[in-house]
């Protein structure tokens, strides 16, 4: 190999390395989540998608309800952990009138597979660009998922997270907003 050749492949993996290095930085300095409270609509706006069965879903069937409204992915990592949470929560506070609600960025093929396996026990909607408009609307200024926003039972706006959410987390949302009712 002549001496330009390896000066040109020394200089790339150089630059590769370096950019390789740069990312892993940016990304070890940004937050999994955050809350983003009060960046969104004060009240839920009203919307519709179909749901797994192709059965067309309003907000206005969750009035007067604790809303829980979260987006997701099937090929998202977190999202796909939230979802057994979100299941054993909503058993635990629907007596309590708290209602989760799904809204899939994603094919709808597997995201019924999805609904099936993992035994979802609370409404999922699969929605395309309104969805993530919705989202946009509710306070993901950067198109995250997962992203989840809670409602009070008049539907002023709660809680906004982007990123996964924690049980801890949501026990302490609706402990302060069942004490408020």
């Amino acid at each position: 190999m002549s001496w330009p050749t390896k000066a040109i492949l020394a200089t790339l993996v150089s630059v590769l390395i370096a950019g390789a290095w740069i990312g892993y930085q940016q990304r070890s300095i940004q937050p999994q989540s955050f809350n983003m409270t009060g960046k969104g609509v004060d009240q839920l706006p009203e919307f519709s998608f179909p749901d797994v069965a192709g059965n067309s879903r309003s907000s206005n069937e969750w009035k007067d309800k604790i809303l829980v409204v979260n987006f997701w992915a099937t090929w998202c990592p977190p999202c796909r952990e939230e979802m057994p949470l979100f299941v054993e929560l909503q058993k635990q506070y629907a007596k309590q009138g708290v209602q989760f609600v799904s809204i899939a960025i994603d094919e709808p093929g597997l995201v019924r597979d999805f609904y099936d396996v993992y035994g979802i026990n609370f409404p999922t909607m699969i929605g395309g660009a309104d969805a993530i408009k919705l989202a946009n609307t509710l306070g993901n200024r950067f198109d995250s998922l997962p992203f989840t926003a809670i409602f009070d039972r008049s539907g002023k706006s709660h809680y906004v997270q982007a990123g996964q959410v924690t049980k801890e987390l949501l026990n302490a949302e609706f402990k302060k907003l069942l004490q408020d009712t």
